[in-house]
């Protein structure tokens, strides 16, 4: 049986501190027509439709404008809404991180390549996820094409999987804050298994935040933590607003209050703004301008 979940607040009002010109939303998630993109089983959640245009309408506000459409549990390894999502966004713009078969051929990694595809998730956290066995195997294969691989996890996966997500031949990205929750009675050992992590040149964070809390807005548990981060690695800390959070069924976040939290976990403006348009260039390889 799937939960049913809500669908995202409109937006309301503009950040407190507008983002600067080619700010990327680094996670977020597209889903289409039932009918079209049927959504797949095993599944965790039931999401209402969250189209390209619903999220333009959030990000126009916002002042976003390159996107990272991350592949959502319920879709398993079915890509196309997300690929789909980013030929209508527009490559220049717009990248993917999928989810793959273990059949899949080296002609359709290609394939995903020329259509944006830049990462493949393991969501070790969802059911229709990988799991955790194909992760060096997937590496392997997608190293070549220059992709990373994203992990979205619980705590002390973060802790178990640190040593084999650091001997990747491929960069590593860490889904929401590591899902390090201040009220873990191993709190500061996960802290220090993500600085690890962070201190090998070639793992990124995103600086989701919400979801590793357990406070209400403005989720004062988590600004230790993202302060930390920040301060360990401002060359490699992504923000994403996780856009239509899935899976929800209260609490759910107003996507302009969350960019104003980057803000206050940042030391200046010009850390946020190397967070909104400098690293997530570099990681997804958009231009320069």
């Amino acid at each position: 049986m799937t939960t049913p979940c809500l669908p995202a607040l409109p937006v309301s009002r503009s950040p407190r501190i507008p983002a600067p010109p080619l700010a990327c939303d680094c996670h977020f998630h597209i889903f289409g027509d039932e009918r079209v993109y049927p959504f797949g089983l095993p599944r965790d959640y039931t999401p209402p439709p969250a189209s390209v245009q619903d999220w333009r309408k959030m990000a126009s506000e916002l002042g976003l404008g390159r996107t990272v459409v991350v592949q959502p549990s319920v879709y398993g390894h079915d890509n196309r809404c997300t690929l789909d999502a980013v030929q209508t966004f527009g490559i220049e713009r717009s990248r993917a991180v999928v989810v793959l078969h273990d059949s899949v051929s080296d002609a359709e990694l290609e394939r995903m390549h020329l259509r944006g595809a830049r990462g493949v998730r393991f969501n070790l956290v969802n059911a229709g996820g990988m799991t955790s066995d194909q992760i060096a195997r997937v590496a392997e294969r997608v190293a070549p094409l220059g992709w990373h691989l994203q992990f979205y996890l619980e705590r002390r996966q973060l802790q178990e999987l640190a040593p084999l997500i650091a001997a990747l031949p491929t960069p590593a990205v860490i889904d929401h804050m590591g899902m390090i929750r201040a009220n873990s009675p191993t709190y500061r050992d996960e802290i220090e298994a993500m600085l690890g992590l962070l201190s090998n040149n070639k793992t990124w964070v995103k600086l989701c935040g919400y979801r590793s809390s357990v406070n209400p807005y403005p989720h004062d548990d988590v600004q230790l933590l993202a302060r930390t981060l920040v301060n360990a690695a401002p060359d490699r800390c992504l923000w994403g607003t996780d856009w239509p959070h899935p899976g929800l069924g209260s609490g759910m976040p107003d996507d302009a209050a969350l960019l104003d939290l980057l803000s206050d976990w940042t030391p200046n403006l010009t850390i946020r703004d190397r967070i909104l348009v400098d690293n997530p260039a570099r990681l997804y390889g958009f231009d320069s301008h």
